[in-house]
């Protein structure tokens, strides 16, 4: 698989709740999580990785572009901020798949 994925939604842990519990159904990511899924990403002109290079597997365009509208929608500019948002934020956790780039 030439992506990085990030942990299930619906993934259960110590906590009797799953991440998707944490997140209300009136939540603006939930907006932007299916806003994102319904764009034709390569007709806007993102490329696509074809996996041919050496060297660490790229994040997914669309949890780059979900990260960076929920990061835009509240204000956070500065890419540390975006980074230390991914730890803290549940709704952002439940965005990107608790992914954490650097």
């Amino acid at each position: 698989m030439p992506f990085i994925k990030g942990e299930d939604r619906n993934q259960i842990h110590l906590l009797p709740n799953t991440l998707d519990d944490f997140v209300e159904e009136e939540s603006p990511v939930r907006v932007i999580d299916a806003y994102v899924d319904c764009l034709a990403l390569e007709e806007l002109g993102f490329q696509v990785f074809s996996g041919a290079r050496a060297g660490q597997k790229p994040y997914r365009r669309e949890d780059l572009l979900k990260l960076y509208l929920y990061c835009y929608m509240n204000g956070i500019r500065s890419s540390r901020k975006m980074e230390t948002e991914t730890k803290r934020n549940i709704e952002l956790m439940w965005l990107i798949s608790k992914l954490q780039p650097d």
